[in-house]
């Protein structure tokens, strides 16, 4: 797997084998937190879309994932998330399927409906 981050507010996820690399085509960016929250949503995407494909007896090895983020303010944080996918080998008439797939990915759902955080100081 690689993750490629291709802006400060953006990456691209491909499921290449071997183990998961994360690369910048420049010492200009750095892996961020922000990054890691953007692949996360990739990863998880991905991998209820290769389920899915297994089940319907699709090839899942060229899909890719882009993920971009806009930044929100008051406070700082980010707006809006948008996820773009690449499936050349997808058959047309499973592109609709293939969103709500995209939709069951558990991140996606954490981002959707946020959870409670909490926060303490253990001494």
């Amino acid at each position: 797997m690689k993750i490629t981050l291709l802006s400060e507010e953006s990456i691209r996820f491909e499921p290449l084998p071997g183990p998961l690399t994360v690369e910048s085509p420049s010492d200009e960016h750095s892996f961020s937190p922000f990054h890691m929250m953007g692949s996360a949503l990739a990863v998880c995407t991905y991998s209820v879309m290769h389920a899915w494909a297994e089940q319907a007896k699709l090839d899942a090895t060229d899909i890719t994932i882009d993920v971009s983020w806009t930044w929100a303010e008051d406070p700082h944080r980010v707006g809006a998330y948008e996820l773009r996918f690449r499936w050349p080998s997808l058959p047309e008439n499973r592109i609709g399927a293939a969103h709500r797939v995209a939709q069951a990915c558990a991140v996606h759902a954490t981002l959707s409906h946020p959870p409670a955080i909490s926060i303490a100081h253990i001494a």
